[in-house]
């Protein structure tokens, strides 16, 4: 049967089918009718099925609803060539991608046609999404962040409800063969290269089936789909000029980024220090020698300067060790004013000469090798202009994996997850864009630093860096967690936590009570609660 030409309509719906049941299959296309949103066409692509219901099916529903269209392939194609044929035949302002056995909400399109009228520009639209089992219940909501380009190459995040615009479609080619499995995800990627704005509507407007074979029940269902993902990754890093290796991540359905840093940047690691000495492992070391030393020892980048500003009771001995351990590398700065996180930091960044500076806390322990390129390297997008790094207490718990501001406060989401757990839908495991990382240790372009003023020294203890954070946004920059930049941090060996209502206030008064995090939506930040009721008290200092 050919494709019925009609008048323009706002959406058209692509569904390649292939061998669905005959009444998963009429639920789809029902909860299409059932939209509260009257202007689409569905057209649904059977890709010569073997059941001969299911065109039959599917001619029977478009007899009754002249926007419901069905093709006939006379050979079996597989999903890309399939959903290019819906692509040609499409006739609507946006294409909306939907799986023969999923299921819209009544209002999913016409939510998305708001989203879509508050911004002439907008050329791609996403949504929340959740799984819906055989006996129809749903579970397993997948709240998204806004829009993360840095996520999307770690991991297909976007994926239902996917609604792009069909001339951007057409202009990038459509679906690629050789992407099966992958192909919504290369899709997306190219897409979002060239999209004017990108929208992300946080509600669960779409029902991914879970069926015995379906992706949603094992991630593991299509092996095939991680190669074409990896190779997908890998093309749009190549089309933007990115110097990087897309590879295997830590779980099917991610993929690691690993970045190549320009040799010839100079990195400045500030990091203030009184010099002190504590257990660690049972083992006192002076915490500032061995978070050089970790920290030049697994990395091989050349040039890195080391700029450590020293209270006055810094112990010679201490100095002595450094110097020993950095060599020519090493510049020593005193301080001798009261305690001042904030000027500290500002005065290290004054004496260093990198044209990357990377803020790192004495109490730290370098991790994975090539921790600094993974973490610099990014800063090479003119659009990045802070990064953080995923930190760990030493008992292999996580304590920083990025911030999120909500329910008027600053948190550390995934606190106390283990280093082996992933966390939900791959937080843990994938660069991504967050909306504010810790001091302890990141990184900057030195000309983004000093545009945005540097650390406030009225704040000199607590919520500088959160400050800071906001000053990057503000500036229109991306902050970024980088998963793969992985240290050991003894927050709670060195200090009190000791926060003020006035610091707190003092971030308030010049930000606004933060409510909901843009990319760490609350139901997700959450600390691991099994491993808080069995932590010893010291860890939450």
């Amino acid at each position: 049967m050919s494709p019925k030409r009609r008048r323009e309509p706002r959406f058209s719906i692509v569904t390649p089918v292939y061998d669905p049941p005959v009444d998963v299959l009429k639920e789809c296309i029902e909860s299409v009718i059932a939209q509260d949103f009257e202007d689409w066409e569905l057209i649904m692509v059977d890709d010569f099925s073997q059941n001969a219901a299911v065109p039959t099916v599917i001619a029977q529903y478009a007899q009754q609803d002249p926007r419901i269209t069905l093709i006939e392939r006379d050979t079996n194609g597989h999903i890309v060539a399939a959903s290019n044929d819906g692509v040609d035949a499409a006739v609507g302002e946006f294409i909306a991608l939907l799986d023969h056995d999923d299921l819209l909400v009544p209002d999913a399109l016409s939510k998305v046609a708001d989203a879509i009228d508050e911004h002439e520009d907008v050329d791609y639209v996403y949504t929340d999404e959740d799984k819906v089992g055989e006996d129809g219940s749903t579970y397993g909501a997948f709240h998204k962040p806004d829009w993360s380009p840095e996520r999307l190459r770690g991991q297909m995040y976007t994926s239902h409800l996917s609604v792009l615009r069909t001339s951007l479609v057409r202009e990038v080619g459509s679906f690629r063969e050789g992407f099966e499995g992958s192909q919504d995800h290369d899709l997306v990627l190219r897409v979002t290269e060239k999209a004017r704005r990108i929208v992300h509507v946080p509600e669960v407007l779409y029902h991914w089936r879970a069926v015995a074979g379906s992706t949603a029940v094992d991630i593991e269902a299509k092996p095939y789909a991680e190669t074409s993902g990896i190779r997908a990754v890998q093309e749009h890093l190549d089309r933007l000029g990115i110097d990087a290796t897309a590879g295997p991540g830590a779980e099917p359905g991610r993929y690691s980024v690993q970045r190549r840093l320009d040799p010839s940047r100079r990195v400045s690691l500030v990091i203030p220090t009184m010099g002190q000495s504590s257990l660690v492992r049972g083992v006192r070391r002076a915490l500032v020698v061995e978070a050089v030393r970790s920290a030049l020892a697994r990395t091989d980048h050349a040039d890195v300067e080391v700029v450590v500003v020293h209270d006055t009771p810094t112990p010679d001995a201490v100095l002595a060790e450094l110097r020993e351990v950095a060599g020519d590398r090493l510049v020593l700065v005193p301080f001798e004013r009261p305690f001042n996180f904030s000027e500290k930091i500002n005065v290290g960044v004054c004496h260093s000469s990198g044209d990357r500076v990377v803020f790192l806390n004495d109490d730290v322990e370098a991790i994975s090798q090539g921790w600094l390129e993974q973490l610099v390297a990014p800063l090479d997008e003119p659009d990045v202009g802070l990064t953080g790094a995923k930190l760990y207490f030493s008992d292999q718990t996580v304590q920083h994996a990025g911030h999120a501001y909500y329910n008027a406060g600053y948190h550390h989401p995934f606190k106390f997850w283990t280093r082996d757990e992933v966390g939900p839908f791959g937080e843990l495991v994938v660069n991504r864009e967050v909306t504010g990382v810790t001091a302890a240790c990141a990184a900057m372009r030195r000309d983004t630093f000093f545009g945005i003023g540097g650390f406030s020294e009225t704040l000199p203890g607590n919520f500088n860096d959160v400050d800071l954070c906001y000053k990057v946004r503000a500036t229109g920059l991306r902050t970024l967690f980088i998963a793969n930049s992985e240290l050991y941090h003894f927050e709670s060996r060195t200090r009190e936590a000791r926060v003020q209502e006035w610091e707190r206030l003092a971030v308030v008064s010049r930000w606004g009570v933060p409510d909901e995090d843009a990319f760490t939506p609350r139901a997700v930040a959450m600390p691991n609660l099994r491993r808080v009721q069995q932590l010893p008290d010291d860890l939450f200092a």
